[in-house]
């Protein structure tokens, strides 16, 4: 059962991140050193058992590649053949030519000799003799039974050993560099937490250095065996000859589907990037300024969303993109958008509003519809309100636009709370007034500037109604307040034998003649609804 969790949560996140692992493949492709071994159609290289062996220069028949797959293909048949392989040279049609086994395997021409610096064609044929020899024995050895069950066991323990420094790895940074980099980036005692994109950034980077580890060792295992090394030089070639073509044009340059990708994996980490450094920014530099949360949080928006815009423009510059005809795309596509995502549009629209008009800020303590509760993140889109009951609700920025919004913290935190108390008519009321004023100033969150207010409502059906008013500097504790006040008046009321009243009703009955007769000789009594006899 464990296993299964385990397997099931590495499956989740390579779902997750999927599109990063995508890039981070190509760009190893692009560095590995197969990268360079797949040049124009002028020159192609040979390849037994996936180890290019030299490079050929094209005819005025056939191109390189072909030329390359046809010499490549009557090397795996020979070996296909189990016979002891000699590569020698020799001359016809004045031309030096390769013979395997005394068979006909290719012929040398001066622009071979060209491409690879040698004087002539016979002593270009003479190296590529020499060398075929050295491929060729190589790929015998790696045949027999002996080099197999070698190779097998070293693969064992390669993977025996990968999977340890799996395991290391993800707790040396669980353990260890996760907290420290957090800590660094993210102070923890004021209550913050790592933004996403921290998280993700760091969760990138564990699966990157993973994920590097295994293609390494993915690397190294099937270049151990002759089978498993030619279908890995088969991929590489597809996937660098797909992915390296430039054959998608933007503007008036043409970029390749591999380029286009690591620009997206730039643009997104410039987002991640900027998050950190406004992150870093807000929690450690603009709180040693003294301003206010909410001042801190509209600053590190702005800062955020500047340089996404900036990194962004320089590096689509850079990148050699016409920004003059992404503008009329852009245009176009606003259009399209705006009238489909009016909504989200609006949304975008209101969060710049509250960002610069600042008419809510983060940490204010704020009353909307039915829901209270402290601002905790102004987005772009949305802002995270977590309520008296610690439930965050994320309500769309419009909202706070669109209809009114009592906010307890704006611009001066310090507000009133009101307190109804009812006594009995038997209660004098100045005793009332001393008791509840008395009762105000020994609370420790009650202000005593503005002081307490005591009112006379009136005369109630059942009670002298007062109104207690008092004045506290934390709105986000007010029923907390009023449940301390509420119990400390109840007990000193009852200190003072001050009754707290309850609705009654009296009753009153009046006084008339009923008309009851009484018989004679009879103890019980006759109704006047009683039958007469007679």
């Amino acid at each position: 059962m464990r296993s299964y969790c385990w397997l099931k949560h590495w499956q989740q996140k390579l779902r997750s991140l999927k599109g990063l692992l995508l890039v981070i493949a190509f760009w190893l492709l692009l560095t590995s050193p197969s990268a360079s071994q797949f040049p124009a159609l002028n020159e192609a290289p040979v390849v037994l058992d996936g180890r290019p062996v030299f490079e050929v220069a094209r005819t005025n028949q056939v191109n390189a590649d072909e030329r390359a797959e046809t010499i490549s293909t009557s090397l795996k048949e020979f070996l296909a053949s189990n016979d002891e392989l000699i590569a020698t040279t020799d001359i016809r049609n004045k031309a030096p030519v390769i013979l395997v086994n005394g068979r006909y395997l290719m012929t040398v021409t001066q622009d071979d000799a060209a491409l690879n610096n040698a004087d002539s064609p016979r002593s270009q044929a003479a190296v590529w003799t020499q060398v075929l020899n050295e491929a060729l024995d190589v790929a015998q050895q790696e045949r027999s039974r002996g080099f197999l069950r070698e190779r097998i066991v070293i693969s064992i323990s390669v993977l025996i050993v990968a999977l340890i420094l799996n395991r290391v790895m993800g707790y040396v940074w669980r353990r260890l560099l996760r907290p420290l980099i957090e800590s660094i980036t993210t102070p923890q005692d004021d209550g913050n937490t790592p933004p996403v994109g921290l998280n993700l950034l760091l969760s990138s980077l564990l699966t990157l250095v993973r994920l590097s580890l295994w293609f390494g060792v993915t690397t190294y295992l099937t270049n151990l065996f002759p089978f498993t090394r030619r279908g890995s030089y088969f991929l590489r070639r597809q996937a660098l000859v797909g992915f390296l073509e430039p054959n998608l044009r933007l503007g008036q340059n043409e970029f390749s589907l591999l380029s286009l990708l690591i620009l997206f994996g730039l643009l997104l980490g410039i987002v991640v990037v900027s998050g950190i450094i406004t992150n870093f920014l807000r929690s450690r530099i603009l709180r040693l300024t003294g301003i206010d949360r909410g001042s801190r949080e509209a600053i590190s928006v702005l800062i955020k969303y500047s340089l996404i815009f900036v990194g962004a423009v320089v590096l689509l510059q850079i990148w050699g993109l016409d920004l003059s005809s992404l503008a009329l795309i852009a245009s176009a596509l606003g259009v399209g958008v705006g009238l489909g995502l009016q909504g989200i549009v609006k949304d975008f629209g209101s969060g710049l509003v509250l960002v610069f008009e600042r008419p809510i800020q983060v940490g204010d303590f704020v009353a909307f519809g039915e829901f209270q509760g402290t601002v905790e993140r102004i987005g772009a889109r949305s802002t995270e309100i977590k309520t008296l009951d610690q439930i965050s609700i994320i309500v769309p920025n419009s909202r706070f636009l669109d209809q009114e919004v009592i906010n307890w913290s704006h611009r001066n935190p310090v507000s009133r709370i009101r307190l109804p108390v009812g006594v009995a008519y038997s209660s004098d009321p100045k005793i009332v007034k001393d008791v509840l004023v008395d009762v105000s100033y020994q609370h420790p969150q009650v202000l005593s500037t503005p002081p307490p207010l005591v009112f006379f409502k009136g005369f109630g059906d059942s009670s002298l109604d007062f109104e207690l008013l008092v004045w506290i500097a934390d709105p986000p504790k007010q029923l907390v307040i009023k449940s301390d006040l509420y119990f400390a008046i109840e007990s000193v009321l009852r200190r003072h034998e001050i009754e707290i009243p309850f609705p009654q009703r009296d009753l009153h009955v009046r006084s008339g003649n009923l008309p009851i007769d009484l018989s004679d000789g009879n103890s019980g009594l006759s109704t006047p609804f009683a039958e007469d006899s007679n």
